[in-house]
Formats: structure tokens, sequence, C-alpha cells
């Protein structure tokens, strides 16, 4: 399963990078013209409830504009530019644009899993998203809200658990519903979180693994060969044509935009 990263690098047909606008239309578009099915981003709700993709807490780094998404109306983050360029979107613009597309949201505040709720209900999307947050209690908190139709992925506590399960087969590390994939980097404040047991687990209970953000491709290489499910990406371009040459890439699950 290859995840494009926010959208993923923009990049010429020799894989040189052309401009940087994550999470944007333009960006999700070059992701899906190379042939990614299954799309990552992030969502925070404006003042007034609007849901944005959109990574950081505020637009300072990414945008022309300045602010906490979360205190101001959504009539002003409309004006922001990435990069001074795009407008930062709607999540359900994207959902919209991409009917055939899977998403992969990241909860990124509080304020946000409401609107999510209401955005997965306005675009009956409930069966193409995985959710998933770095606040276990956010996200213990939308799976409560959202039911069991929404898949969701290990929050931090998942993952400790997960890996202490690693260790010994008769633990059982989820008491109520399992989530259906452990999303993790390689490691985290130099402690290492992957390693080939924790792969073996994860799949002993029915989970996937997929592992941000790598994009280098002799690391992609080491991971496929251990077993992972999934690798979270921005360098589309390199990820897709590795899954070609391993003969692991699905030319024909291609999704298309209602936009054309």
């Amino acid at each position: 399963m290859a995840l494009a990263h926010r959208g993923g690098w923009l990049t010429d047909d020799q894989g040189v990078r052309r401009t940087e606008l994550e999470n944007t239309a333009v960006a999700f578009q070059h992701a899906v013209d190379l042939g990614y099915t299954y799309l990552e981003t992030d969502v925070h709700a404006t003042a007034d409830g609007v849901l944005m993709a959109f990574h950081d807490h505020t637009l300072d780094r990414a945008t022309d504009s300045t602010g906490a998404i979360a205190s101001l109306p959504h009539r002003e983050v409309a004006r922001a530019r990435v990069a001074g360029k795009e407008p930062v979107p709607l999540l359900e613009d994207l959902l919209g644009a991409w009917p055939e597309a899977r998403f992969n949201i990241d909860l990124k505040s509080d304020g946000a899993v409401l609107p999510l709720r209401e955005a997965l209900r306005r675009t009956d999307a409930w069966d193409r998203v995985c959710v998933g947050s770095f606040d276990q209690n956010r996200l213990d908190r939308a799976r409560r809200l959202y039911g069991p139709r929404v898949a969701t992925s290990c929050g931090p506590l998942d993952v400790a658990r997960l890996r202490l399960a690693s260790l010994s087969m008769f633990l059982r590390p989820f008491a109520g519903r399992t989530p259906v994939c452990a999303q993790i980097p390689l490691s985290h404040g130099g402690f290492p979180l992957l390693s080939r047991d924790v792969i073996h687990t994860a799949h002993r209970l029915g989970m996937q693994v997929h592992v941000w953000t790598i994009n280098a491709p002799e690391v992609m290489e080491r991971l496929l060969d251990a077993g992972v499910d999934g690798i979270v990406t921005d360098n589309t371009r390199a990820l897709r044509d590795l899954l070609i040459r391993r003969g692991r890439w699905d030319r024909d699950a291609r999704p298309t935009s209602k936009n054309g």
C-alpha cells in the first residue's frame, strides 16, 4: 500500500522536485496522476467549525498568512495561499474530488473531531477513510463518536501495547475493537519502534503495518523485504517506481477526479 503523504512532492518526469504545495488539491492530483489510490492528509477546524485539510496548527509556516486555524473564521483561512499559490482545501472537497480514492486522515486537534464526523456523514465516505491521531484520548473519543464503520489506526498507547505484545505472544494488547493498522515511524525519541517481531505480532492480530515518513528508496526496499504492508512517503514517484519494479503496483486501481 503506497500512501501519498500530504499529497507528496510535486516532481517532473525525472523525479526532480518542482515546488512545495503540501496538502493542496494540486499535490493530491499529482499523486493521483501517478496512480496513487491512498492519500494521506491532516485536518483542523476553523473557529466556525469548517474542516480544513492542513497539517500545522497555524498558517505561518506553509502559507502567506499567519494565525492559528482554530482561532480564525473560515473566510480568513480561505484567503491564505500555500507557498503563496494554492488555497487550503476543505476536506469535503478532497473527498468529493476523488470519490474512488481512500484517505488516511490525521486528527490534529480536538476541535476537528465532530466536524470530521459531519463531513463523513455528508459525503458518505465512512468506508473509505482511516482515521488516526497522535493523541490517544482524541482518537478514543473519535472511535466512540464514529462507531465501528470507520477504520482507525493505532494511537500512541496502542503502539506501546503492540510493542509489548511483540515480546510475548500471550499478551492481548487490545481489549475492544482492534485497530485496522499500526502507522508508526521507524523510531521515536531515539527509541526504535519497528521490528520484525512488531510486524509479525500485528499480522497475528489481523492488523497491517504502515511506516512513515519514508523518502529514501533504499529504506523502502528494506521495509518491503521486512514485510510491512504500507509506506507513507513524500517521494511518491520513487515509491511508485520501486513497486512497479517489484511487480507490486496496481495500475488498474487508479482513481479519477470528478473535475476531469
